[in-house]
Formats: structure tokens, sequence, C-alpha cells
């Protein structure tokens, strides 16, 4: 009998600042409309609001998941047969990562305001990424749904 696969999904929110800076340029866009009269400030308004919001929405968009033997990240699809042993990094750790140890052929989905991450090494022959780096607010999750994927599909393997 296979073990149960956890599966993990994980949306990375921008924070609430962001919104509050969308409320601001929404304000801004209708201030600066606010001489050509009343109609211009409410165009500006709603459609200072709407585009501020749509960006900030789309930026937080990004998902994190681990489902049916793949890591979905963003829009990339990573079979865990190509992935290697995760790595749960703490707040230093994934700081370093994004930094001076980061590696420009790696997979990055980070969000600047998620603290805490997963690196994780990709063992496929065939691909020259070396690791990838994903934001997480729940790393330890992340490792353990990672990691039982992985033996869920070493499992059907050497039981196939």
């Amino acid at each position: 009998m296979q073990p149960l696969v956890q599966n993990y999904d994980e949306r990375l929110t921008a924070p609430r600042s962001w919104w509050a800076v969308a409320v601001l340029i929404a304000l801004g866009c209708g201030v600066m409309l606010l001489p050509l009269g009343a109609l211009p400030l409410l165009g500006g308004l709603i459609g200072g609001g709407a585009l501020s919001a749509v960006a900030v929405s789309a930026y937080g968009s990004a998902r994190v998941r681990v489902v049916a033997g793949l890591l979905v990240a963003g829009d990339a699809k990573i079979p865990v047969a190509a992935l290697g042993e995760p790595e749960a990094l703490d707040e230093t750790a994934a700081l370093e990562w994004r930094m001076h140890r980061a590696d420009p052929r790696a997979f990055m989905l980070l969000r600047s305001y998620v603290r805490t991450a997963v690196r994780i090494p990709v063992v496929d022959p065939q691909d020259p990424t070396p690791y990838v780096y994903l934001s997480t607010r729940e790393p330890e999750r992340l490792v353990s749904a990672v990691n039982e994927a992985r033996a869920a599909h070493h499992g059907s393997e050497s039981g196939a």
C-alpha cells in the first residue's frame, strides 16, 4: 500500500501594507485630477485604485503546491523525481540564498516580504538548474510535503 501523499497549497499573498499603498495611489490619482472637476476626480480614484489593486493582487497570487507527484511553483511544474532532499531556510539562510549565495541558473520563486524559504536541489542530470528556491511561510510543512511526495514516487517505482 502506498503512503498517503500530503498535499500542500500556499498562496504567497502580498502584505496588508501593500494594499494600503494601493489605496494611497488611488487617492493620489484622484487628487491629481481634482482641478479638472468632480468626474475626473472620481475617474482617477476608480482607475488608479483598480490598476494598483490589480498589480498588488497579481504579484501576490503566486502559489506553491505539491500535488500528484509534482511541485508546482508559479507557472513551473517540476516532477518530484527530479528533486533532491529539500532544505528549510530560516530568515538568515533565506536572505543569504537570495543574495550572495544565489546561482543565476536557479529557479527562484521569491517574494521579499516572505522571510523564510525552502531550497531543493535538482538532481535530474539533463536539467542545468542547480536548485529550486521557493519563498514560503511554512518551510517545514513544505519540506515534509515534498519528502512525502518523493517517498510515494520512489515507492511506486519499486512497487511497479
